[in-house]
């Protein structure tokens, strides 16, 4: 509950289902986070590259995280609901039914996760096709769309799968579904993740081209004819069996939801950053960067044009802020590597066990421990002879290189950005990263711009809010409910001494890109 002061009247329940977990928060009107709560989702590996998910498992969790936020509120107070999640692929039959995603003919197991890699070879057919939609997605579409999971679903699970199916939905989407019996698909979904055009609709030529006219025939039902923007009100808001599902008043309103990246976005690109010394200060929200630190990282930046970069998603009309272009950068499962490097180190047991007497997380341990050895110099200075790739699961952007493994990765997007005609000046963090001091000041060094930090930890959970308030009607768009919601927390400023030493760095980062290139032009030689 609200502490001192006016206490405000109206309350949002934002939803964020991640990748290992699903999180809600209630909110207020002036953005301030009253409860949180989150539930750990299973997730299944049956073999490699193939990651797969429950939506009966994640709906569940909903519940147990909604009731958890309420508890000891007036719910008649709580005006709307929105949902984010990540951009997983769900399946379900004709009655709404799960179908599986495996070979096991498991159907508990009905969602391929968005990290699943496990349609290499369907990418690899739809990007030789060289096909206009393309152009949208930096001219090579990503094995982590939805294309190419499901033409590897038609070819590989026709009978148990393929053939039943009667619902394709991207998670947001399904969880809006299951709140309101509303099947219309958010404008972010389908554009991002789908190549639905906001201003054309669906190209027939593409699915008929790589194999999936299937969709064509039957008018988009299957994967959405109906199309609304993010943070529309959905039908008759909250269903009688879906507020039981999650504890919340019948009847509420519920919006058209978010990618998870793109609520983060959301919740923080709006701010008002007056008093704080900042050069995007007066200028248009179009010369900041959001970024989204966390399973992976997302590089939003939005503009008034089009405008298109290559290697890099979009332009997507409309997708985050209304009325706005959006290009998406991006460093597919950066969280999840540093876990790995960091876990997978001989020493980890030590570190681990070092950690947990003094009371802190391993990553607080590591950054006191730098702090110790650094001496004089600043934290960067330890890596003047050490120079890593750590792009392990491919390069996102700007390179769209499934096969690269490493990046100097914010840098490198920001300047293909700003080469394909972006001005931006400042970036702003938020997400489990952007919990890390270190992480954030590094940004700060590299890039050489200011790094602004929400007050709001959790911003993706206030964007997601932030669409039940658009939804409620209690704002008169996205963006003035952006600009109320979402506040300045802190700025990390970048060294500028230490400029010169991190563009030695780049440089050498740069080598690295091209050296990638010259060793597999090799390795493919005769």
């Amino acid at each position: 509950m609200p502490g001192g002061g006016q206490e405000p009247g109206s309350y949002y329940v934002g939803v964020d289902v991640g990748t290992g977990s699903v999180r809600a928060a209630l909110v207020d009107q002036r953005g301030v986070l009253l409860a949180f709560a989150d539930q750990p989702i299973n997730q299944w590996e049956p073999q490699f590259n193939h990651h797969e998910q429950s939506s009966e498992d994640i709906w569940a969790a909903c519940g147990v995280v909604t009731k958890k936020v309420v508890q000891g509120i007036d719910v008649n107070r709580i005006r709307g609901l929105g949902f984010d999640a990540t951009c997983s692929l769900v399946v379900l039959d004709k009655q709404f039914r799960p179908l599986p995603v495996n070979h096991e003919g498991d159907s508990h197991r009905n969602i391929i996760m968005w990290l699943d890699h496990r349609a290499v070879s369907q990418v690899h057919r739809i990007n030789e096709t060289k096909h206009g939609v393309l152009q949208c997605v930096g001219g090579v579409m990503s094995v982590e769309m939805q294309a190419p999971k499901l033409l590897w679903l038609k070819e590989n699970l026709r009978e148990t799968c393929w053939d039943k199916a009667g619902h394709f939905f991207d998670l947001p989407d399904f969880l809006s579904w299951k709140a309101t019996g509303v099947t219309a698909r958010s404008l972010c979904s389908l554009v991002c993740k789908w190549t639905y055009s906001a201003e054309k609709g669906w190209d027939d030529s593409f699915w008929k081209l790589i194999g999936l006219e299937d969709f064509v025939a039957d008018n988009y039902s299957k994967i959405g004819n109906q199309v609304l923007p993010p943070g529309a009100s959905l039908g008759n808001g909250l269903t009688p069996e879906a507020a039981r599902d999650l504890g919340l008043p019948a009847g509420i309103a519920v919006a058209a939801s978010l990618i998870d990246a793109h609520a983060g976005g959301l919740g923080v690109i709006g701010a008002d950053v007056r008093g704080h010394g900042l050069a995007c200060e007066g200028q248009p929200v179009t010369s900041r960067l959001a970024v989204i630190c966390g399973t992976s990282s997302c590089h939003m930046g939005i503009s008034k044009d089009p405008i298109f970069v290559p290697g890099v998603w979009g332009p997507y009309f409309s997708a985050m802020v209304p009325g706005f272009w959006l290009n998406e950068g991006g460093q597919s499962v950066t969280g999840k590597l540093i876990d790995h490097v960091v876990q997978g180190h001989a020493a980890f047991p030590e570190l681990q066990a070092k950690a947990t007497a003094r009371c802190q997380s391993v990553y607080a341990y590591l950054n006191s421990h730098l702090d110790l050895i650094k001496k004089a110099r600043p934290v960067g200075f330890l890596t003047v002879d050490l120079h890593v790739w750590p792009d392990f699961h491919g390069n996102r952007s700007p390179l769209a290189d499934l096969t690269l493994k490493g990046m100097f990765g914010t840098r490198l997007i920001i300047e293909a950005l700003e080469a394909a005609g972006h001005s931006l000046s400042t970036l702003f963090l938020c997400g489990g990263l952007s919990k890390n001091p270190l992480f954030v000041q590094m940004h700060a060094d590299i890039t050489g711009m200011p790094v602004v930090l929400s007050q709001e930890v959790e911003s993706v959970l206030v964007g997601a809010a932030i669409l039940g308030a658009c939804a409620s009607g209690d704002f008169a768009s996205v963006q003035e409910a952006m600009s109320r919601m979402s506040k300045v927390g802190k700025v990390v400023f970048p060294r500028l001494e230490d400029k010169r030493y991190y563009d030695k760095k780049y440089q050498v980062f740069l080598k690295l890109v091209e050296h990638q290139k010259e060793y597999a032009a090799i390795m493919k030689g005769d």
